[in-house]
């Protein structure tokens, strides 16, 4: 079984298709990444499959339960979504890391964390901080409980904010971009942390522009554009690929990545 299909995904906004006809399929342990130019649709893709964003058709299935569906009702433009209660279940199957870190200002880096254990979860307060604090040392930020996100740097923001996707056990974690708000020494920290994660055995979808990291790290590359798939494969397959389109978009990769 897997973890996440997403069948045959359609998404447009004001009559422009971001998505055109997208199917994938993730499975456990499995890591992703998914590159292409700007504006092809990658963040659209995952705020889809996180129900940030709703579908206007295709399909949504975590661990065999389906999420979102086209059930084909004359008249429907939009796929329909499980009901609310079978929806919060599916969502607590995964995880999302923001590109802009999304930290409550006003909570301590420790309350970030165990907010959603103990409202969603309810999680006992001295379980959650326990965790909390663990994740904290995993991320090299146990001295930083009890600071604020504005006396963190970027790095350290996102770092809490994979510890607080991580407090929930989520079976997926998905990165929208994880890095693009940071200098290069401060997303050196973070890319760092991900591979770390990647030890662990943590199924991940990443949207990433670092083609280095993305080569590194996958089980499988996902190459989008103009909100279709391209080329997937092993990261083997896809950096040397002989597709024109994936030749291009890499071609100032490739280079640098041989030498």
């Amino acid at each position: 079984m897997y973890l996440l299909e997403m069948n045959h995904i359609q998404k447009s906004f004001d009559k422009l298709d971001v998505i055109k006809d997208i199917s994938l399929r993730v499975e456990e342990g499995e890591i992703v990444s998914i590159i292409g130019p700007s504006g092809s649709g990658k963040s659209t893709l995952l705020r889809c499959a996180t129900m940030l964003e709703t579908i206007d058709s295709g399909e949504i299935i975590y661990l065999g339960e389906k999420a979102a569906w086209t059930d084909g009702t004359a008249g429907r433009d939009r796929a329909v979504y499980a009901k609310k209660d079978k929806l919060k279940e599916i969502q607590k199957s995964y995880g999302l890391v923001f590109q802009s870190f999304h930290l409550f200002p006003h909570y301590s880096v420790l309350k970030n964390i165990m907010d959603a254990p103990i409202h969603v979860q309810k999680k006992g307060r001295e379980e959650a901080r326990a965790d909390a604090l663990e994740l904290l040392r995993k991320m090299g930020l146990e001295d930083k409980a009890d600071a604020y996100p504005c006396q963190l740097s970027g790095g350290q923001c996102q770092r809490v904010a994979i510890a607080r996707a991580l407090a929930l056990n989520p079976k997926i974690l998905f990165f929208d971009e994880p890095t693009s708000a940071l200098d290069p020494e401060l997303t050196g920290e973070v890319l760092k942390v991900i591979r770390s994660l990647a030890d662990l055995h943590i199924t991940m979808v990443i949207v990433t522009h670092e083609m280095a990291f993305a080569r590194d790290i996958s089980d499988r590359v996902i190459f989008m554009a103009d909100g279709v798939i391209v080329e997937e494969g092993t990261p083997e397959t896809v950096f040397a690929s002989n597709n024109e389109r994936t030749q291009a978009f890499l071609g100032r990769y490739g280079e640098m990545l041989n030498h």
